[in-house]
């Protein structure tokens, strides 16, 4: 018998129109975020950039604008350190379903003192899990109402050397923030994987896929004035990096590709294809601890207890069918 054709080499410079399709990607206004709007928009999908900052995403959707005839993007304001809000910010989308959602906005803290949310909880697993895990309860309807959408989660190459602690998810003791930072990370990815088992498990047509980025720098970016401008010493000085990681443009390409790309499945994880840090994206195999079912149900569990969220005991499941027949 004749082999199945090849599926076509995935080309970042020539993406699948995205017409007719919605995307919100929480922290587009800046960064490796700004990068996934404009790549989306660029292949036609309507964006809509979750942010705190409204001056920003402004700022970010007139470059979009200005590189992109016609795109079609929006502001939503979007604080994931604050849970309650939440559900207005799912609101104000003003949309009847939501193909892909990704999950990008982050914080990273260098230097001490630990900081709390006005909930109590640590900044950064509060912000880049607990938020996008909350998020999840209030865009359930929109994703459920399109078939075969999409979670993407950015998750972090500096958890692939980082272990949660069950007992101590939010770094009380021993506080080191470059450690908490990667752990906080760590537990977007396990609770990306989680999900797709859930949603497997349901019957659900929306698929959780996981992307980490690399290595990016800023001064090996792009410009886009006013949002980015590197100085030309910046870039000479940088540019042998350049051999081992890249600028935030190529950083965002797996979560460009999680989205578009029809062959990709739930459960996998996209990454640059040279050493995980630079390149063009790849399906990458799971790290060994990413497989780590018990801790991932046991970090589900802890989540909705900090959040007061029964995340998806049937909501993917009732809308899903509905949606899928």
């Amino acid at each position: 018998m004749p082999s199945a054709p090849k599926a076509p080499q995935w080309d970042v410079r020539r993406l699948p129109p995205a017409e007719g399709t919605s995307v919100l990607v929480t922290g587009g206004n800046a960064g490796i975020g700004y990068f996934v709007a404009e790549q989306l928009a660029g292949a036609g999908a309507t964006v809509v950039l979750g942010s705190r900052d409204a001056a920003k995403a402004e700022a970010a959707i007139a470059s979009i604008g200005s590189r992109v005839h016609g795109a079609r993007v929006t502001h939503v304001p979007l604080d994931l350190a604050d849970p309650a809000s939440l559900e207005a910010s799912v609101d104000a989308l003003g949309l009847d379903r939501l193909n892909a959602v990704v999950y990008n906005a982050g914080v990273a803290l260098d230097h001490p003192p630990r900081r709390e949310t006005t909930a109590g909880h640590e900044l950064m697993f509060a912000t880049n899990h607990l938020g996008h895990f909350a998020l999840t309860h209030y865009l359930t309807p929109l994703l459920a109402a399109a078939p075969g959408s999409r979670i993407v989660t950015t998750g972090s190459f500096a958890a692939k050397s980082e272990r949660l602690d069950p007992e101590d998810l939010q770094s009380r003791h021993d506080y080191r923030p470059k450690r908490a930072y990667g752990r906080s990370k760590l537990a977007q990815m396990l609770f990306a994987l989680e999900l797709d088992r859930r949603l497997r498990a349901a019957g659900s047509t929306t698929m959780s896929v996981l992307t980490h980025p690399g290595g990016a720098l800023d001064a090996l970016t792009p410009a886009r004035p006013p949002l980015h401008v590197p100085t030309t010493g910046e870039r000479l000085r940088h540019l042998p990096l350049g051999l081992v990681v890249q600028g935030k443009e190529a950083a965002a390409w797996p979560a460009v590709r999680a989205v578009l790309d029809p062959s990709v499945r739930g459960g996998q994880m996209l990454s640059p294809r040279q050493f995980g840090l630079r390149g063009t994206p790849r399906i990458e195999p799971l790290w060994d601890h990413l497989a780590d079912t018990t801790t991932a149900a046991r970090l589900w569990a802890a989540s909705c207890d900090l959040t007061g969220i029964d995340l998806m005991p049937t909501p993917f499941s009732r809308l899903g069918g509905a949606a899928a027949g």
